[in-house]
């Protein structure tokens, strides 16, 4: 159930070997995302349970789930455009269909994460199944 943007993800992290190819990958990603604007770097788009800092607003828009997002990490930034990949574009209905640790466990993050930056990536995957919740309510 993934998206056209994940599946590409997935497809180029089986293309790459070696875990540190992977790691500058992922920062790469981070580094094509859109700076957050700072008016939205607030407590209420802050999201706790992450070391680092890290921010996602959601902006849904005609029933499909889009977030912006930031973190002062480069790894945890990459890691946003990651889920950024697999979330954008979704139904706002089907946003908390995705099983999102089995479609980050086919890109091996699961093993190859910090105890405390998974806790951060659960933490974001809440986040954005509040907010959709939140946005599908109306």
């Amino acid at each position: 159930m993934a998206t056209a943007a994940f599946e590409e993800i997935a497809e180029t992290f089986a293309f790459l070997d070696d875990w540190e190819d992977r790691y500058r990958h992922v920062i790469e990603l981070g580094k094509e995302m859109p700076a957050l604007d700072p008016a939205f770097k607030v407590a209420a788009t802050k999201v706790d349970g992450c070391a680092s800092q890290v921010w996602l607003r959601p902006v849904p828009k005609d029933g499909f789930y889009d977030f912006e997002g930031e973190s002062d990490a480069m790894i945890v930034r990459g890691l946003i455009a990651v889920l950024h990949a697999l979330y954008s574009g979704v139904p706002l209905a089907e946003v908390a269909r995705i099983d999102a640790a089995a479609e980050l466990g086919r890109l091996g993050l699961n093993d190859h994460l910090s105890a405390q930056r998974s806790n951060g990536v659960r933490a974001m995957v809440e986040r954005v199944r509040l907010t959709a919740a939140e946005a599908a309510e109306g």
